[in-house]
């Protein structure tokens, strides 16, 4: 369990009953009164070589803005829900583009508020809207901490209406395994080869753990997706993901593989990973190669279009033979 080092939190979070729980939970951590969870200046001044001591934080806040962004891929809105950030230490992670090295762990306690507006938004709506609860975080792992998942899916399917869907790295799934979901929710768990998760996604849940925890889901009810991602074009990649999916093949429950639909993201870099990669983890592999990659707007990288080209012939070649009659929902 995740024990923070110290706690810096708005003071209106007392105002809520997931607040109170949270200080009363951690009343012998250290603690101070932030004025706003979005700008901490004491955070944003540390050297990027800090980052794995910023990650040891727990900031608590409460979220103002509830936008729903229009998504066309496994759901139809992102929506903003009760965390941002996270506890773990993955080289490429995409929100660090947006917090830079303050992309800790950050737990917004007006839960009430966004899920009320999540089932108002679907109740309203001829179609069945499917919502992206996890864009922003881990919900498996940030159910370890606040319940949120334990609170929010039986609150959700109570309505009967619409879809919650979140991915994850982590196999902490008992805590939702024997709830109320009416099959309205459907996990997403990412998988890469054992190597890329020992040595680039720092503080995550096994390969082993991962897919033993998507056979559990399954039982107990839930959708199931599986997302290989991100592909990490390292020098043996080829081995290492056609092992991945002889893995998945073999591992995988016989109900899974006639059920689970697959999403393929190859790697997105960015020059803010590159200045905090050399600082804060300096014996680390080297996951950005500039023979390879090319750039993608302002400090953003990304496959050069034929390498990500003989990338996708590769997967969809692997994934024929391994997986003939499973979906894949989009390659990207």
């Amino acid at each position: 369990m995740f024990i923070p080092q110290e706690i810096l939190y708005e003071e209106n979070i007392k105002n809520y009953e997931l607040g109170k729980e949270l200080l009363e939970k951690y009343k012998d951590v250290p603690k101070h009164i932030i004025e706003n969870h979005n700008n901490i200046p004491e955070m944003r001044s540390k050297q990027n070589s800090e980052f794995t001591n910023i990650k040891k934080n727990l900031i608590i806040g409460i979220r103002k803005t509830h936008n729903f962004v229009p998504n066309h891929k496994t759901s139809d809105f992102l929506v903003p829900y009760t965390s941002s950030g996270c506890t773990a230490m993955c080289m490429y992670c995409y929100l660090v583009c947006n917090y830079n090295k303050c992309a800790y762990l950050r737990l917004f306690v007006n839960r009430e508020e966004m899920l009320d507006k999540i089932i108002k938004t679907v109740s309203k709506s001829e179609n069945e809207l499917t919502f992206e609860i996890g864009s922003n975080s881990d919900l498996i792992l940030e159910n370890t901490i606040t319940g949120n998942l334990e609170w929010t899916i039986p609150k959700f399917a109570e309505n009967n209406r619409g879809y919650l869907t979140f991915p994850t790295k982590f196999d902490m799934v008992e805590p939702i395994l024997n709830l109320e979901h009416k099959g309205r929710v459907i996990v997403r768990m990412s998988v890469n080869p054992e190597k890329i998760i020992q040595r680039v996604e720092f503080g995550t849940s096994n390969l082993e753990n991962r897919v033993k925890a998507i056979n559990r889901l399954h039982v107990a009810g839930y959708k199931v997706g599986i997302l290989i991602a991100p592909i990490i074009l390292i020098d043996d990649w080829k081995k290492l993901y056609e092992e991945l999916i002889k893995y998945l093949k073999e591992n995988l429950s016989e109900e899974v593989k006639k059920d689970a639909f697959f999403e393929l993201i190859f790697m997105t870099y960015s020059y803010v990973h590159k200045m905090i990669n050399q600082d804060a983890f300096p014996n680390a592999i080297k996951i950005f190669d500039e023979k390879k990659m090319t750039g993608r707007g302002r400090g953003k990288y990304m496959y050069k279009e034929e390498i990500r080209k003989e990338g996708e012939e590769f997967f969809r070649e692997k994934m024929n033979e391994y997986f003939p009659n499973s979906k894949i929902m989009y390659i990207v």
